[in-house]
């Protein structure tokens, strides 16, 4: 994966928009920041994710998922490895963090047009 893929993934999540703060590029849902692009050194993006999910994924593929450093680590940001990881594993990860942040009715509209989609 490189890093334009990851934005266009991203970027296909419902209500997905590019934003920034501070001069730095993110990706938001409804106002609330879930990742940044793979811009960071080494072509690291960063994900929302909760120290749980953290945990798991840094646990399962260390090759890819690493906690930020210092504070904003602890709270769950952390680092994905664009070019070591795949579209699923990508696709996985900014779900989770987008599902994160955004508000609960739009998980919810969300689920049932995926139900609707399987159906």
């Amino acid at each position: 994966m490189d890093a334009a893929a990851f934005r266009d993934l991203a970027l296909s999540l419902p209500e997905a928009a590019q934003s920034s703060h501070l001069g730095a590029v993110d990706f938001r849902v409804r106002g609330k920041i879930f990742a940044q692009p793979a811009g960071m050194p080494g072509g690291s993006a960063i994900i929302k994710l909760t120290r749980e999910q953290q945990e798991m994924m840094c646990g399962a593929e260390p090759a890819v998922f690493s906690a930020e450093p210092g504070h904003w680590g602890r709270l769950g940001w952390t680092r994905l490895a664009v070019d070591m990881a795949d579209e699923a594993t990508a696709r996985g990860a900014l779900w989770t963090a987008w599902r994160n942040v955004a508000p609960k009715a739009l998980i919810s509209a969300q689920a049932m047009v995926a139900s609707k989609t399987k159906a």
